[in-house]
């Protein structure tokens, strides 16, 4: 079955095929594009109902699919769609774990699907984690003999790891491969200890379905969302078929569709780059203010000038003739790209007291509060040192030119705390004749927010934030989140609405760091666009701006800096120091570098100041970048 829409991917994927060697389809929103997998998987079920057949479904876990299993259970509760003729394989499970284990795929398939349709529980199949290791081997062959009586898979969902891997089917994987006991990735097994708590507790195996069985669905759909996922992404998409990539594989399946949202797919050529691809106005896109920073920066990057230094030979033979044919010349669109991003840098984030009709505020301040001093300033921080790690210098800047700084730490933290800190203070405590006990699970919860808690405030001393000015939020959705939710509520939503209304900020500074691959980040910026929905008609509302901020898994691309905060050396000092009152998380940072969070958000402020500098703008110690955020009025 290939749908209009698939049809439309494909049509559309043939003008950047040059490119990309898979159909790809790019939603505005996760909620959109699970909507409409969810209405293919029931059409699917539905024509196989009409024809008194069986529809095989491959399924997959993680946050990906949750949407589509959601729109799947609505579908069922209001529109009365029948999981009775529906056939269900699971891609993998952690080995060894039983089924009753809050992070099994039993468990997730449970609670976000089966519980809610009308499926036959014989007719679920899930590789079991907990058969005996001297098992594995026959049980694998089982689960593909099961699939192949079933008459094999019509349609296989998928997500795609860090490491390339589909199903558990890590770098190295061979085309051929099937059902199998796998070795995991040390990054796959990093990107789940929010499940798991420690990197300690996370399995070091899994049972996976293979790339043969994988390919051998007569439809695969694959489904990627967030900007964590959108440079593999365009290694899977764009990159030569590859066994240290296995999604590359799919380029080689004729009916393979791969959905993404903007941030997944922000990577890709036709998104990063598209006068590589062809004529703008042939792609629905125009040559905006925007667009041209887009290009003099990607341009004097690649060819290592300053803005000002380059030439009409260096646009002529970098595939932007439509841009100099526009402009006439490179000096005209170098100064337009320069003044742009010079135009984001200012000393004074929170507007500057003595400002004047003569000597105006600074250009990235615009709203009706510029003028305003001091401001009340709210800085959301998801976890609770996510605020110093990646506008930390800011902050102490805003708090030093006398704005009221308040700081909302949203979620806890606690499960960030390893357990060997948490023994260390238990220690401490009972040297000095304490009996605090941090056994039980439920109290080592709340031990380790108290250890976040006073990090916190230590921090915020060093910033010269003032104590009452410090908000714990502790929003539900991470403290259930050992019980395996990660779903937002409305006590979430409430909780936001409550310190806004409370506060009624000027400025509002929120984590748009969404390359975080535990999701905390997202799930927090998405609880605080529900509480602005709520309150944004309210009158005071007029007055607040919004800055999204990043640091520790990155900063914004230049074409999309609004606002630039240059530090010193004193204030890259001071901002080090609060960093290291977060003593419980000196921990690697989770990806290919592997130094701390502290010394990688240092160096990525410091490495943004290097890029401004090679790019012919002033030189500073550091900067920290912020991007607007345009909220809905």
């Amino acid at each position: 079955m290939k749908t209009s829409w698939y049809h439309d991917a494909l049509s559309s994927s043939l003008e950047t095929s040059k490119w990309e060697h898979l159909p790809v389809v790019i939603f505005d929103h996760p909620k959109v594009a699970a909507a409409r997998v969810a209405a293919e998987i029931a059409e699917l079920i539905r024509e196989r109902a009409a024809q008194n057949r069986m529809a095989v479904l491959g399924l997959a876990t993680g946050s990906t699919p949750i949407f589509v299993y959601q729109e799947l259970a609505r579908l069922h509760r209001e529109e009365g769609l029948s999981f009775r003729n529906v056939t269900t394989f699971n891609l993998d499970e952690y080995y060894p774990l039983t089924a009753d284990q809050p992070q099994s795929y039993h468990r997730f398939m449970q609670e976000h699907l089966f519980d809610h349709v009308n499926i036959d529980p014989s007719r679920i199949h899930i590789p079991d984690g907990s058969i005996a290791r001297a098992d594995v081997a026959s049980y694998c062959d089982n689960y593909e003999r099961q699939i192949a009586e079933a008459g094999g898979i019509d349609l296989q969902l998928l997500g795609i790891g860090r490491t390339g891997h589909i199903g558990f089917n890590e770098p190295g994987s061979a085309r051929r491969s099937v059902t199998r006991l796998i070795h995991l990735d040390r990054v796959t097994r990093l990107d789940a200890i929010k499940d798991f708590s420690s990197e300690d507790r996370v399995p070091r195996a899994a049972i996976t379905t293979g790339v043969r069985t994988i390919l051998q669905a007569r439809r695969i759909v694959l489904m990627a969302f967030g900007e964590h996922k959108a440079d593999i992404v365009a290694r899977a998409v764009e990159g030569e078929v590859s066994a240290e990539v296995p999604a590359t594989y799919l380029q080689d399946h004729d009916n393979c569709l791969m959905i993404l949202d903007p941030a997944a797919a922000a990577q890709l050529t036709r998104i990063r780059t598209p006068w590589l691809v062809g004529p703008l106005a042939e792609m629905g896109l125009a040559w905006s203010d925007a667009m041209l920073r887009r290009a003099v920066t990607w341009l004097a990057q690649k060819t290592g000038k300053a803005i000002l230094k380059l030439t009409d030979e260096d646009y002529n033979s970098h595939s932007l003739q439509e841009l100099l044919s526009l402009h006439g010349n490179a000096y005209e669109i170098n100064l337009q790209g320069f003044r742009q991003l010079q135009n984001t840098i200012t000393g004074w984030p929170g507007g500057k007291p003595t400002a004047t009709a003569t000597v105006p505020q600074p250009r990235p301040l615009r709203n009706s509060s510029a003028s305003v001093y001091p401001k009340r300033i709210l800085i959301f921080s998801p976890l609770p040192d996510d605020h110093v790690l990646s506008m930390g210098g800011t902050l102490i800047r805003l708090a030093e030119q006398k704005h009221e700084v308040h700081v909302a730490c949203q979620v806890s933290g606690s499960d960030a705390v390893p357990d060997e800190v948490l023994q260390r203070y238990l220690d401490f405590h009972r040297q000095l004749g304490g009996a605090a006990d941090g056994s039980e699970a439920s109290s080592a919860k709340k031990l380790k927010a108290a250890i976040r808690r006073a990090e916190t405030h230590s921090a915020s001393r060093v910033c010269r934030v003032e104590a009452g000015r410090l908000h714990f939020l502790d929003l539900p959705f991470y403290e259930r989140a050992a019980a395996g939710y990660r779903k937002i509520s409305p006590e979430d939503v409430e909780t936001t609405v409550q310190v806004l209304r409370e506060i009624r900020p000027h400025q509002i500074y929120a984590a748009g760091d969404l390359a975080d691959p535990h999701g905390t980040h997202r799930i927090c910026l998405e609880i605080l666009t529900q509480a602005i929905e709520k309150i944004r008609h309210e009158p005071w509302f007029a007055e607040c701006e919004a800055w999204l901020y990043r640091g520790a898994w990155g900063e914004w691309p230049l074409h999309e800096v609004d606002l630039t905060v240059p530090l010193s050396p004193a204030e890259v000092a001071r901002k080090r120091r609060a960093i290291f009152q977060h003593e419980s998380q000196k921990s690697p940072f989770l990806g290919a570098d592997n130094s701390e969070f502290g010394r990688r958000a240092e160096d990525s402020a410091r490495a943004t100041s290097r890029l401004f500098d090679r790019l012919g703008l002033a030189d500073y110690e550091a900067m920290e970048t912020f991007h607007r955020w345009e909220l809905a009025r």
